[in-house]
């Protein structure tokens, strides 16, 4: 029994790393999109996401929990809410990794996770201990260096970090699961991106630099990958979240968001400011307290109690 819950949670260990390494090279597959416009991008994102994912819930025996969730008014309106939030951070996103701002977009990612903890303690009265305010004090102040000399892209960071962490809340108050969550948000915004896909392509002219589905194969290609590319790392992550601690989980949020910076750093050779050093290396440390407490937390609570 202990060989295969071990066995288990290594599978869930290889799912999730798999699945952050898709997230942490997605800037690299949206720099091959460079000649589609951002919009254009999220909207394919979209659209094509649709059939595959019930595609999926139909495989795993699940359209009935779809069907059932957009039956009840209240999940309707948290997905309205949650669908409008993935929207503008994906849009976002693109747009960042469009005009070379992977280092800012990163970032947004960093801070969002401490983010959600505010939210939690503000929305869901979630305690935060001394440990985690101070890691929360020291983010802020990583921010703060960072805004005195790049304010013209932190915005991008936190515009990511407050869409995501704030989608991410959505998501926890409603009682739904991640793929039927997922395959309903994108059902909501189906149409009005459908229509926007066909006015791009019949009003908008096509050009080296704005081009369409239509106009070349590997870009259609990439635009229709856009859904397998959202689709396969959210199954794997989903997966891994049944198998592996909390704990675990938490720590490899942060993988994706380090291998963009990397990505950003290395491979497009984006300026890194002292600002920017000093920023994340305070955004580090706070993850690590952070984590620690956390990790240290969920320890004590697993301690069998003396009689």
């Amino acid at each position: 029994m202990m060989s295969s819950a071990l066995s288990s949670s290594r599978i869930g260990l290889m799912q999730a790393l798999t699945a952050c390494i898709f997230w942490g090279l997605m800037p690299v597959y949206f720099k091959l999109l460079q000649n589609v416009g951002a919009l254009e991008v999220v909207a394919h994102r979209i659209v094509w996401s649709v059939p595959l994912l019930l595609l999926i819930l139909y495989f795993r025996k699940n359209l009935a929990g779809l069907i059932t969730a957009l039956a009840d008014r209240k999940l309707r309106r948290a997905m309205s809410a949650s669908s409008s939030l993935i929207a503008a951070n994906w849009l976002i996103y693109v747009w960042a990794v469009h005009e070379n701002h992977i280092l800012a977009a990163s970032l947004g990612y960093f801070i969002s996770p401490l983010l959600s903890v505010l939210l939690g303690r503000l929305f869901l009265g979630e305690k935060l201990s001394r440990t985690k305010w101070i890691a929360i004090a020291i983010a802020t102040v990583g921010v703060s260096v960072l805004a005195l000399q790049a304010l013209d892209t932190l915005w991008i960071s936190l515009v990511l970090a407050i869409s995501w962490s704030s989608y991410g809340l959505v998501r926890k108050i409603a009682d739904i699961g991640p793929i039927v969550g997922l395959t309903a948000e994108t059902g909501m915004l189906f149409l009005p991106f459908t229509l926007l896909l066909v006015w791009l392509t019949i009003a908008m002219p096509s050009s080296a630099a704005s081009l369409h589905l239509g106009d070349d194969r590997t870009i259609d290609l990439l635009l229709i990958g856009g859904s397998v590319v959202t689709a396969i790392p959210l199954l794997l992550f989903a997966s891994a979240v049944k198998k592996m601690t909390l704990g675990a989980i938490g720590l490899l949020n942060y993988l994706a968001p380090t291998i963009q910076f990397l990505v950003g750093v290395l491979i497009y050779k984006e300026p890194l400011t002292p600002s920017h050093i000093i920023c994340f290396v305070l955004i580090w440390i706070s993850l690590a307290i952070f984590s620690t407490d956390s990790y240290l937390t969920g320890k004590a609570g697993r301690k069998p109690q003396s009689a």
